[in-house]
């Protein structure tokens, strides 16, 4: 199948530690971690040098709009999985918010029958619910899908469940995961006419958080806590962007015994409402950026325990969609090629260590999700694997963006942190600035227990 290979050298950054060492990778697996030096080279092996360069396990991002089907002016799944790999992302999990919509089983297996034929990463697609497709959700195959996407809060197309009923139908029989997006309707709806008649498109970006505001988020998300307390459900809230809603979660369980769990988005973590100044639509997401104080809690809540994963929420509009008046322009930006790089910047500047980038990155949602076999340097895992060079500088500009939409809102940022190297599944998909394109990922797996 694969050339077998080891990666020499390397300082191993796993499940809590790091120490130097040699990974053995045979078949797309890891067949064995030597801790120390370790001279013996069996003579088939390739032999990668990692002197000097961190290895950490794949990026898993259990968050992204890849466009694909019916979006595809705005990014694939081809261009979106190969920012990905150039990112040390090495799985995703798609939400269903395509054209059409992904609400009967029909869909969703005609997603994956494309990300096989095109994805550079292993991919996994949500199941999404609306207000009448109940029948279908519940033939989702809890082994085979990573979750059911509820949409409390308005979205693109079919998609918002506001109906009492069908809600708790939902959060009641579904065995899933169930991934919300909680923002309050009418709260926004009432905020949107009352400043929509006051500015028009004259509205600035600025106004973001004044409709889409905190109270949205939280009347929202407490709601959904609430009612997968009453019915057990398996609920993670996504995008978290206030202080308040951390206090809704716990950080004394375990994370493989928790039934509620939240998400960080790297952009809430990084920017706050001072950005819109000078950023204007280029930050303009849903949830909005709030305040500088919730941007520090959201970071306390990640090193804490109370939120569990940080994800990208990618969901790139081309620029000239982004360069619409306030009211016109569409909500998310790209983010899976820098992803990894904004959380090691955090490294840099000693606000958060190596080994919880890892945590929160690869090894959560690899537990929250109760994926097999990824998202750990460990024999038997798959090798899926990002070899980092800390000490490598670079801006990032037009002339090194991978997103189909060619914009970032980390333009002009400067990291102090390069992938240098991606495998997936054991195979070297990315190498600096290089594309293996042949490659492609697998479908990822889930236990049910």
């Amino acid at each position: 199948m694969h050339h077998p290979f080891i990666i020499k050298h390397a300082r191993i950054v796993n499940e809590g530690r790091q120490f130097t060492g040699d990974v053995y990778v045979k078949d797309g697996m890891i067949a064995k971690v030597c801790e120390g030096e370790n001279e013996v080279v069996q003579n088939d092996w390739e032999v990668v040098d990692a002197d000097g360069l961190f290895l950490l396990p794949g990026v898993i991002d259990e968050h992204v709009h890849f466009r694909e089907p019916g979006l595809e002016h705005k990014a694939d799944i081809f261009t979106e999985s190969r920012a990905a790999v150039a990112g040390g992302i090495t799985s995703y999990m798609e939400m269903p918010n395509t054209r059409p919509p992904v609400l009967t089983q029909e869909l969703l297996e005609a997603k994956y029958a494309l990300a096989a034929e095109k994805s550079l990463a292993n991919y996994s697609f949500y199941m999404g619910a609306s207000n009448d497709n109940l029948e279908e959700v519940l033939k989702t195959d809890p082994s085979r899908v990573c979750g059911v996407k509820v949409f409390m809060g308005s979205s693109t197309g079919n998609m918002l469940m506001d109906e009492e009923n069908m809600l708790e139908a939902v959060f009641s029989k579904v065995p899933l995961l169930i991934a919300a997006h909680c923002e309050d309707e009418k709260t926004i709806q009432n905020n949107t006419t009352k400043y929509y008649n006051a500015l028009g498109l004259k509205a600035t970006t600025s106004v973001h958080p004044k409709i889409r505001t905190a109270e949205a988020c939280y009347l929202s998300s407490s709601k959904a806590v609430s009612m997968a307390r009453r019915y057990g459900t398996r609920l993670h809230i996504l995008h978290l962007s206030t202080a308040r809603e951390t206090e809704l979660f716990d950080n004394h369980i375990p994370l493989k015994d928790k039934k509620i769990t939240a998400e960080a988005c790297v952009h809430h973590l990084w920017f706050s409402d001072r950005d819109y100044r000078t950023k204007g639509n280029l930050v303009k997401w849903n949830p909005a950026i709030k305040t500088e104080a919730d941007r520090a809690a959201l970071f306390d809540a990640l090193l804490d325990g109370h939120i569990d994963v940080v994800a990208t929420d990618h969901a790139p509009h081309t620029l000239e969609e982004k360069q619409r008046p306030y009211f016109e322009a569409p909500s998310g930006g790209p983010g899976v090629q820098h992803a990894l790089m904004a959380m090691l910047e955090f490294v840099h500047q000693k606000k958060m260590a190596l080994e919880k980038v890892v945590e929160k990155m690869c090894h959560n949602p690899a537990v929250l999700f109760r994926i097999q076999n990824r998202g750990f340097i460990r024999p038997g895992y798959a090798a899926d694997l990002v070899l980092v060079d800390m000490d490598k500088t670079g801006e990032v500009s037009k002339s090194n963006i991978l997103y189909k939409c060619g914009w970032s809102p980390m333009e002009g940022i400067r990291f102090h942190s390069r992938v240098q190297t991606t495998f997936v599944n054991g195979q070297m998909v990315y190498h600096r600035g290089k594309f293996n394109e042949t490659v492609r990922g697998e479908r990822l797996l889930f236990s049910g227990k």
